[in-house]
């Protein structure tokens, strides 16, 4: 792990949501932060405002699904900042609008090329250099989602759970080398995301509570984050319980496609 406070950071996703939320949190005088995402104005805008509360930014406009753009990225980026903490956060969601809705081959792909390729896209690069130097921390973004399926949203609930079963992996593997790995699972958080989510979305929070919770549970080096505690509490109740009881449950909260859309 490192010590005291990372001065170089990356993340990805950091153009709005979460991942600009997390940028705001950690720029500050003495700062390198590297964010990445696809938007250049929006980018270049979360840039601005890190710019203006003291931190040096170095923009990166690409497709997390791009391996060899990210990690020349990384690597470019690492040799004049050694990454103290990379926050693999980029992700996209997908919902069923209906009872006929699908997600076939091209859009299972896309989710999970975005949510768990992308993450691998990002880690591994920075891993092979924070081993060489015995130190640093690696945070992937997962969900909630992680812990239970649900019907409602199948690519993307499989690809954060993809997330958290590697991140649950490796994190003994790369500690015993000094490097840290956390699993960042949040509930439901106010974003661009969340407001198209069809279903009942308990226990929202702000991006911006959510990156200062993310943030304090980094410091302190915790290895899975998950919140807001009762929905965490709730998800992970829910894998005790017989899958059909389960399945009821999540159906009486709207967790699945509901209506018949136009095939």
């Amino acid at each position: 792990m490192t010590s005291g406070a990372p001065r170089h950071i990356v993340i990805t996703g950091a153009s709005a949501g979460i991942g600009r939320a997390l940028a705001l949190a950690y720029a500050g005088p003495g700062v390198v932060l590297g964010l990445v995402g696809r938007d250049l104005v929006r980018l270049d805008a979360s840039a601005a405002d890190c710019r203006a509360l003291g931190a040096s930014v170095v923009v990166g406009q690409f497709d997390v699904r791009d391996a060899g753009a990210v990690e020349a990225w990384l690597d470019e980026f690492d040799g004049a900042y050694p990454v103290d903490l990379l926050i693999a956060n980029a992700g996209v969601a997908s919902t069923l609008a209906s009872t006929t809705d699908w997600e076939g081959r091209e859009r299972t792909a896309r989710i999970v090329e975005t949510n768990f390729f992308g993450t691998m896209h990002a880690v591994l690069p920075v891993v092979e250099h924070m081993r060489k130097r015995r130190r640093g921390c690696v945070a992937m973004v997962a969900s909630i989602a992680a812990l239970r399926g649900m019907a409602i949203s199948p690519a993307y609930c499989a690809s954060k759970a993809a997330i958290k079963a590697y991140a649950d992996s490796v994190r003994p593997l790369l500690r015993r080398e000094g490097v840290g790995v956390t699993v960042i699972l949040p509930g439901f958080v106010k974003t661009a995301m969340s407001d198209v989510f069809p279903g009942e979305k308990p226990f929202m929070w702000s991006a911006d509570q959510a990156a200062a919770h993310i943030r304090r549970k980094i410091d302190a080096g915790r290895a899975e984050i998950a919140f807001p505690g009762l929905l965490a509490f709730g998800m992970r109740l829910l894998t005790l319980l017989p899958p059909t009881v389960a399945d009821a449950i999540l159906d009486r909260l709207s967790y699945q496609p509901r209506g018949k859309g136009s095939i």
